[in-house]
Parts: structure tokens; sequence; C-alpha cells
């Protein structure tokens, strides 16, 4: 059979089978169907438009066409099994890159002899560090809810950590070529696997994925405090550098924007303004996914 033939019997098998909502032509598979008042399915018309036997909105075809889209697109996500292993061999990877990062930052080799000398400022709970604990626990974790917030903040802050360092790594390559690799296949791999969960509508490109994904960040917040003032109680600070998240009360401002508050009001305010300042940067990441959402369920309408 020609290849032209099996093509159209193809689409006549899909035209034959798929229903369409009648008032605004959104593809229906049998869950999507409407109610009619005595509870049996309607086939003429969707759940979205039509339930118990009466139309639930008068609204233009541009509205609807807004509501429909995304939630045509949730039939097709990928299933959660595949999207945690992605998330495990990720951060493992990730993690494993990180030890050896870390190992180099420990020991030294010079005239045959090894020493030890551990650099705490290399501690890795920094910002951009995050996404390889948060991707773990998010594979492993089994309440629905926290692996849900646990995915939002990998598709808005953890794109927003990787694009700090991708868009201007000069500011963290060394002279260690390998340590120069490990910190762009980590920061890169922070943005692939954010945009691939909001591509697939895995985290949900709605407005309020920024809500779960803002809490996940304050808890990492509130570790890098508990972090910070272990170190300044036990003296580690008066020979180490020791800042994590860059906000430490006991060390010289030194993150961009933020400097200009840091140590200009009152350090509890300052911690607010971090949370805020770095929720609304990876807000915009999330509107970025929904902007580019929209304007493609548009292309795919006409």
């Amino acid at each position: 059979m020609q290849k032209s033939n099996v093509i159209r019997m193809i689409n006549m098998e899909f035209d034959s089978n798929m229903k369409f909502c009648q008032s605004y032509a959104m593809p229906m598979t049998e869950e999507l169907y409407g109610s009619n008042k005595d509870g049996s399915k309607n086939e003429d018309y969707c759940i979205y438009c039509y339930e118990n036997g009466e139309f639930t909105a008068d609204i233009s075809m541009e509205e609807m066409i807004d509501f429909c889209v995304p939630k045509t697109v949730e039939n097709t996500d990928m299933d959660e099994k595949t999207v945690r292993k992605i998330m495990l061999i990720t951060s493992l990877v990730s993690i494993v890159l990180e030890i050896y990062k870390q190992f180099n930052y420990t020991f030294s080799y010079d005239n045959a002899v090894v020493t030890a000398d551990y650099q705490w400022y290399a501690f890795p709970f920094q910002f951009c560090s995050t996404p390889m604990y948060i991707g773990l626990l998010a594979a492993l974790i089994k309440n629905k809810k926290i692996h849900t917030a646990l995915c939002n903040y990998l598709a808005t802050f953890s794109i927003f950590a990787g694009i700090c360092v991708m868009a201007y790594p000069p500011q963290v390559f060394i002279g260690t070529i390998g340590i120069n690799i490990q910190t762009m296949i980590c920061h890169g791999s922070m943005i692939v696997l954010g945009v691939y969960l909001l591509y697939i509508n895995y985290a949900k490109r709605e407005h309020k994925t920024i809500i779960s994904a803002a809490a996940v960040f304050s808890v990492c917040v509130i570790v890098a405090i508990i972090l910070n003032e272990l170190a300044n109680i036990t003296g580690l600070l008066a020979r180490e550098t020791f800042n994590m998240f860059y906000f430490s009360p006991y060390c010289e401002p030194s993150l961009p924007v933020y400097s200009l508050v840091q140590g200009v009001v009152p350090y509890p305010l300052s911690l607010i303004i971090y949370i805020v300042g770095f929720s609304l940067a990876a807000y915009i990441m999330l509107l970025i996914a929904i902007l580019i959402e929209k304007i493609a369920s548009r292309k795919r309408v006409k």
C-alpha cells in the first residue's frame, strides 16, 4: 500500500473517532465530554462549556480559546514516571560533578605530596546549588503536593539560576578546566530541565505556579540563614569565607543589586526584599512561558 493511502486511512480513522465540541471546536476524548441533566455523557459539548444539561458561561470564541487550549495540552502531558526518571538522572549527574568540584577544592598535589584544606566558600549550598537537591527530592518524594511544588521550583527559580551564570560565565570561571566544564554542564542542565518541565506542561503554565515555587525558595533561604548563623557561632568566619546565598550579615555585600540594600535596611527586611526580588525574577521566567503558550495557541487555532 502506498504511503499516501496509509496517511489518508489514518486521517479518516481520526476524523471518524474524534469528537469536537460543537461550541468551540475543541477536540474531545471521553473524559472531556459534557454532561446532561440525567448525568449521562454529552458527546456534542465539552465539560468546560456544558454541564448538567446547561451551558456554563456566555463568553467569546477568543476567551474560550484561551481557556480550552491549555486544557487540551494537559491531556498530552508526559507521564509522571518518565519525568521522575529524567529528574533523577539529571540530579545524580549534577551531584557527581559537584563531588568532583569539592574534591578539587579540598585536595592539592605538589611535589608528590597530597594536602587537604577544604575551602568553605565553596560549600555547596548556594542558590544555583539548590536544583540538584530539589531535583533529587522531586524525583523520589511520594507526596503529590510537595512533588508539584518542587517541580514548579525547577521550572522557574532553577531557570533563573542557570541563566544568571550562563549569561555571564567569566564571573564563575577559574583556572581549572574541569571545574569550568562542571559549571557549564550543571547550570546548563538547570535551564534545560526547567524549560522541559514547562514545555510538556508538567509544571503548569499558570500564574499560581509561582506561589508553591516561592514557598520552596523560602525554605531554601531559611536553610541558608541557619548555615550562615552556624558559621558565625562556631567561629568559622574568623578564618574562612562562608556566605550562603550571599546575604550573610557577617560578610561584605557582593551580590549585584541586593548589595545596594544589604546593610542599609534592617537584616530581616533585607531578607524579605531578597525573597521578593528573586521570586519576581523567577516569575518572569514563568510569564515568558505563558506568553509563548498563548502565542502558540492562537497560531494552532488559526
